[in-house]
């Protein structure tokens, strides 16, 4: 037995060896707890072992919530320094988008850094254009960007790679490309559509339909959550009771008036995407002789000024606006200062009640 090398050194050499020949870079994720014992037959607790003999040894890193990375660490700051942060946000006027970049301004300004806004109008060639001026003058030390559309595919993937590449930190905001797996700072969306459903059924609604957005993540999220909360509480909705728009449809919602009725008949109560949903789908409720909340009880978020002009006021999950951007910013410094600084954050919400729904008789 003299001389055996223990079982955690297999994993040690392992890693130091692909280091050593390239296979492994400087700040690329090593493999889980769970996928080194499971190649090296080892225990977790052997593995744990190993990874804690190379971080001591400043082979690797270890981030809480995120994994371990190659290198001390991991990634190397760019040496470059502008003092700059690249903006790019997908509207600048719509009503949940001054105050976050507002927020994002003010923290950056307060830290010595300028701003550099960009807008896409929520289109891909938006982005393109926005992403490519970036990569041509090379003065940012870092990107906060909201995606545009981000639940369908995108062909701007290679762009953020290449800033990737290039060491530059990337926080997107409201929502995320997932194939990216970047830091995201964002209302908890898949939370929020669960205690929407929650809070109809306490109100006695048993047949709670929903209006999503298809072409952006934060509408898939709080679809899944309203399901979540669907059979959480054993509910029996019908599939077409959930419509989903996009956004140009959002811009022309009235041309889909009898297809939107046709799906949520039946229902007592509706979950909106958003705000500006929800105040367009109460006009044609209106229209049609539906009382709110009477014949139809409706949730929405963002519970922004959309949610109190109308003859209705709406109750709503507040999206956090301004706080998000001031966090982003935030979160943005300390990422520049330190690349492997965690910078995902969600922010929950409570409801704020108002006149749009109705008890409803528990069957």
């Amino acid at each position: 037995m003299l001389g055996r090398e223990p079982k955690y050194k297999a994993v040690v050499n392992w890693v130091i060896e692909n280091i050593s020949n390239g296979t492994f870079k400087m700040g690329e994720r090593l493999l889980s707890e769970n996928e080194l014992s499971e190649k090296f037959g080892l225990s977790r607790q052997t593995v744990r072992h190993a990874i804690d003999v190379l971080e001591q040894n400043k082979f690797v890193s270890r981030i809480q919530g995120s994994g371990t990375y190659v290198g001390q660490n991991g990634k190397t700051r760019r040496p470059e320094r502008y003092l700059n942060v690249a903006v790019i946000s997908t509207y600048s006027d719509s009503y949940i988008f001054p105050p976050i970049l507002r927020g994002i301004e003010r923290v950056l300004s307060a830290a010595g850094y300028t701003t550099q806004i960009a807008f896409t109008g929520n289109r891909i060639d938006g982005e393109s254009k926005a992403l490519k001026n970036i990569i041509e003058k090379n003065t940012i030390d870092g990107l906060i960007v909201e995606p545009t559309k981000s639940a369908i595919p995108n062909s701007n993937m290679h762009y953020y790679k290449r800033l990737m590449d290039q060491q530059i930190p990337i926080l997107f905001f409201n929502s995320s490309y997932p194939e990216l797996k970047l830091p995201i700072v964002a209302l908890d969306d898949r939370k929020i559509g669960r205690k929407a459903v929650e809070y109809l059924f306490e109100k006695g609604h048993r047949k709670i339909g929903g209006i999503f957005k298809c072409d952006d993540g934060q509408g898939h999220l709080r679809y899944s959550g309203y399901m979540e909360g669907i059979i959480e509480h054993g509910l029996n909705v019908k599939s077409r009771s959930c419509v989903w728009i996009d956004t140009d449809d959002i811009a022309n919602l009235e041309l889909f008036e009898d297809y939107l009725f046709y799906r949520l008949e039946g229902c007592t109560a509706v979950v909106c995407y958003n705000d500006e949903v929800c105040y367009l789908f109460t006009a044609l409720c209106q229209k049609r002789g539906i009382r709110i909340p009477e014949d139809l009880s409706i949730v929405s978020v963002d519970n922004s000024d959309l949610a109190t002009v109308g003859d209705i006021k709406i109750t709503s999950f507040p999206h956090p606006m301004e706080t998000l951007g001031r966090k982003a910013a935030e979160t943005m410094i300390n990422m520049i200062e330190n690349p492997y600084f965690d910078g995902n954050c969600l922010f929950d919400s409570e409801l704020i009640e108002r006149d749009s729904v109705r008890e409803c008789e528990k069957e």
